[in-house]
């Protein structure tokens, strides 16, 4: 297994069982060099899906009691496991990054800092959740990845933005049943 992309490429590789071994070792080295507790790491994304394709890049979601509390003390900790904050301007959320090397030119992980149990939190565990538990969700939305893929291909941001009314689709099936 490989993972990485470079700035604004868009890759998708087939499902590996080995992403969620690389989580699991990634949140064994974060709890114990963060002190956050195992239920407040979890793995989030399309490595996250059974089956799914996926950019070969793993995401993680850390949850904190408050993002505005966040000290240079966490930061540290995540630093020295490989994770460098990025200058990426999100509300409500810090994001980190881990690069295969020093160049920096390559993000083989990242991790979503949010509000543990926020509405962040919420949406990305729900979609995670709902695919996992949903076959035709799911394969809808590996046909938008490839769709992407073979029509247009421009960038990190056109990806996202392709993707964005299927995502906003099944968030709003969350909200429905609260």
């Amino acid at each position: 297994m490989k993972l990485g992309l470079k700035q604004d490429e868009v890759r998708v590789v087939d499902y590996t069982p080995k992403w969620h071994e690389e989580f699991i070792r990634v949140q064994k080295e974060l709890i114990e060099n963060t002190g956050l507790d195992e239920k407040r790491i979890e793995h989030i994304g399309s490595t996250a899906i059974k089956g799914m394709a996926a950019k070969p890049i793993l995401d993680l979601v850390a949850g904190v009691n408050d993002l505005g509390q966040v000290d240079q003390e966490l930061l540290q900790a995540f630093h020295e496991t490989g994770f460098l904050r990025l200058k990426v301007e999100r509300p409500g959320e810090i994001v980190l990054a881990k690069f295969t090397d020093d160049t920096y030119q390559e993000k083989t992980h990242f991790i979503h800092l949010v509000e543990y149990r926020g509405e962040l939190w919420n949406n990305v565990i729900y979609f995670r959740d709902y695919l996992n538990s949903n076959v035709e969700a799911r394969t809808q939305y590996q046909e938008i990845k490839f769709a992407y893929l073979k029509n247009a291909a421009k960038g990190i941001k056109e990806y996202t933005d392709f993707k964005e009314a299927f995502v906003k689709g099944i968030l709003a099936k969350r909200t429905e049943s609260l």
